[in-house]
């Protein structure tokens, strides 16, 4: 029972499993919200340009006549 205690005290991989899955899981984190941030931004903007071309008359109905 006490060189299974010792054993059991001293392997380390299980620990190196968790350490890696800590890893991960911060990575993911950080790329959600990057990629949330990002998806925002790149939103307003897209809506930004939609309103200033609606502003200025260059709706883009289609009609392939030039004013």
């Amino acid at each position: 029972m006490k060189n299974f205690v010792a054993r059991f005290v001293k392997d380390e991989s299980g620990a190196t499993a968790i350490e890696y899955g800590l890893i991960a899981a911060l990575i993911a984190v950080a790329i959600i919200g990057a990629a949330r941030a990002l998806g925002t931004q790149i939103g307003t903007t897209f809506n930004t340009v939609v309103t200033e071309m609606q502003n200025s008359g260059g709706g883009g109905g289609g009609s392939g006549s030039t004013p």
